[in-house]
């Protein structure tokens, strides 16, 4: 393998993640139905099963404006300084990006038109910074806001796995939706050492709505045979089961995948007309930000919902519009799923309690593009992008710098952080935002974890080195 092979086997152009720095638990919508019998289930109907409560967690004041969150993942790595920290350079920028400054806000507004009309609101970190450069570690640090590589970090839960325990007690006896789920997210990391009834539920969106909810035979025959089922070996999933709770929780997992099946409620949610799509892009994107949506209407205990959008890691043409994997062709995608989406939860009355959250692993570089591939290479500075729950559009957070110095071009390094701590903002930050939003103290440290050692929802919160960037609220 040469290095150009070994560098693209690195990268993201697929339209999923690379898979975690660490194999981590996580559910395939197939391992879902086939892991129940009769042709349905899943782990996350499982009953609970923690080692412990939270044992200890500072006196802390969180935001709790949010009951939902939406994270939009754009694994590759999108430039900051072409989205959402726009900079222009001389000659290097296309003239048809149109920038436009909207609420002291400069956007490319020709790349990104649907995004400018929502822009207010929309707040962005621009004093964003990665803690790594590769890709595979960079992700899987972001999406569980710690290092992987520590000993903790191998273990630990998706920041969606930590909400779902988080809110499992708020959950309704009616509700039957997985409460994580996750779409067109091959590499997303799992629930750790949490149960996996708190995994990332895995599916891709599909207009007919999700798959293997329905029996070949039909719903008689279905019935027949559950009806013979519980008949014949009811009492032994029980919970008075003399075999214990084993047979228990896979009785529950049987009512709960049984609960799916046949439901107008799950096809409604799950299923989505051409119409629709084609307003959301008409693309795997766009069909899971269009479903994210409606899910969230549907009310059934889903409280968080990851998207991933692949294809930025753009070393090659990133001004090509014939590219597909060029910034034109991401954005493409992008650009009405995610203004849409704020715009449908809005109409919906849903955007003040949904927390959308948008962000890759890390930027690119900045200036000229690079010699030989004409693209952008890996660089830590990068951005977050968030609207509703709470959070006040229309502004940015931090800033880069916007001037050249020497050989240093705009958009190199943080020039003013926007924030009370005085320093670039880390997934670690951003994971504790987002806790916050949700009403989930962030300083949190479990005492069930295998290693022994106390598990902190947040690194270090409890000595105050990672918190929530309460900037993006209202003063």
């Amino acid at each position: 393998m040469n290095e150009k092979q070994r560098f693209d086997k690195l990268i993201a152009r697929r339209p999923h993640p690379h898979f975690g720095f660490y194999n981590r638990p996580h559910l395939s919508r197939r391992q879902f139905f086939r892991s129940a019998g009769a042709g349905l289930g899943g782990f996350y109907l499982l009953d609970r099963i923690l080692g412990g409560e939270p044992a200890k967690a500072a006196e802390v004041e969180t935001k709790n404006t949010a009951k939902n969150c939406i994270f939009l993942f754009l694994a590759g790595a999108p430039s900051h300084v072409d989205t959402f920290d726009f900079k222009e350079y001389p000659g290097v920028t296309p003239a048809d990006f149109a920038p436009e400054t909207i609420n002291g806000l400069r956007f490319p507004t020709g790349l990104m038109p649907n995004t400018a009309r929502v822009l207010d609101r929309v707040a962005i970190v621009r004093s964003g910074l990665s803690w790594a450069l590769a890709h595979p570690l960079a992700q899987t640090w972001v999406q569980i806001g710690r290092n992987p590589t520590s000993a903790l970090g191998r273990i630990a839960p998706h920041i969606g796995s930590v909400i779902a325990i988080e809110k499992e007690a708020e959950r309704r006896p009616d509700q039957i939706f997985p409460s994580f789920i996750a779409f067109n997210a091959g590499g997303t990391p799992g629930a750790g050492y949490f149960s996996q009834h708190y995994a990332p539920f895995k599916t891709a969106p599909d207009p007919e709505g999700l798959a293997n909810t329905a029996h070949a035979p039909g719903q008689q025959r279905f019935e027949s045979r559950w009806e013979l089922l519980n008949a014949l070996d009811g009492n032994l999933r029980s919970a008075d089961s003399p075999y214990g709770a084993t047979p228990a929780a896979m009785g529950k997992l049987y009512d709960g995948a049984r609960d799916l099946m046949f439901n107008p409620v799950v096809t409604q949610a799950f299923s989505y007309a051409p119409e629709e799509s084609e307003r959301y892009g008409s693309s795997a994107f766009g069909d899971a930000c269009l479903l994210a949506g409606k899910i969230l209407k549907a009310d059934q205990g889903t409280r968080f919902i990851q998207v991933t959008l692949g294809g930025w890691d753009q070393h090659e043409d990133i001004y090509d519009p014939a590219n597909n994997n060029s910034v034109y062709g991401t954005t493409r995608l992008l650009d009405p799923a995610y203004a849409s989406l704020i715009e449908d939860l809005e109409s919906a009355g849903l955007l003040d309690e949904t927390l959308i959250v948008l962000c890759g692993e890390f930027g690119r570089t900045v200036g000229s593009l690079s010699n030989v591939r004409n693209g952008r290479d890996h660089y830590l500075q990068m951005f977050y992008a968030l609207a509703g729950g709470g959070v006040e559009g229309g502004k940015a957070v931090g800033a880069t710098n916007d001037q050249t110095f020497g050989s240093t071009q705009p958009g190199s390094f943080t020039v003013d952080p926007g924030w009370s701590r005085n320093r670039d903002i880390r997934p670690e930050d951003i994971e504790a935002t987002i806790y916050s939003a949700m009403g989930v103290n962030w300083t949190t440290v479990r005492r069930d974890d295998p290693l022994g050692r106390g598990f902190y929802y947040v690194p270090l919160a409890d000595d105050d080195a990672y918190a929530p960037v309460h900037e993006l609220w209202p003063s």
